[in-house]
């Protein structure tokens, strides 16, 4: 498997790039990974596509997982539980993939749960422009069906996620592993970059 070396600015313009030839009422995009990089790599695609005329919103996964009550129902370090059933994927569906159908109202509900209070965000909808993208960031995002018209996936070796994710969570580490095992992410995603250091990422290519 060949992967290209690029700077992150220009990942962020090839991103921008791809992203902006979709010819789509919206576009949604699912930028899929471990640890903080989804959420950066997100958050940074939002200004470019400003500039190029595409209204950007930016949503992540971490804001529409399940209660408490439900998510540690088996305890708070079970890997199986937080690879199956943290992300309420129904919930992101109805209230942020689905509402930007070919078809969809556009409104978009940006946050539902906050996990760290663990209550209801009671935020209003956002309406997303014709023409706009909606970027969500989180982990295990591909595989279950949830409907994104491009998925980028960030790739990371063992030893490197071992690094990436804070002491506190290495117990999740089996859970990253089954993902890779039993979804095989990068052979799903249309665009798959190896993130080992952040600093220098490399794309796949073919």
């Amino acid at each position: 498997m060949r992967y290209r070396p690029i700077s992150p600015d220009l990942l962020v313009a090839e991103l921008t790039e791809l992203i902006t030839e979709r010819d789509r009422r919206w576009t949604r995009v699912a930028v899929d990974g471990a640890g903080d990089g989804p959420r950066l790599l997100a958050g940074s695609l939002v200004e470019p596509l400003r500039v190029r005329g595409r209204a950007a919103l930016h949503v992540s996964a971490r804001d529409f997982l399940r209660p408490a009550s439900l998510r540690f129902e088996r305890g708070r370090h079970d890997p199986d539980e937080r690879y199956l059933s943290w992300l309420d994927a129904n919930a992101l569906r109805r209230e942020v993939l689905s509402p930007l159908e070919p078809d969809g109202s556009g409104a978009v509900l940006p946050a539902l749960w906050d996990a760290e209070r663990d209550r209801a965000t009671r935020l209003p909808r956002t309406a997303l422009a014709a023409g706009g993208v909606l970027l969500v960031d989180g982990e295990f995002l591909l595989g279950a069906g949830l409907p994104f018209d491009l998925a980028v996936h960030l790739w990371l070796s063992p030893g490197a996620l071992r690094r990436r994710l804070p002491e506190d969570e290495a117990w999740a580490l089996p859970a990253f592993a089954r993902y890779e095992d039993e979804v095989n992410p990068a052979g799903l995603a249309d665009l798959v970059v190896r993130a080992d250091d952040p600093r220098h990422p490399a794309v796949r290519e073919g």
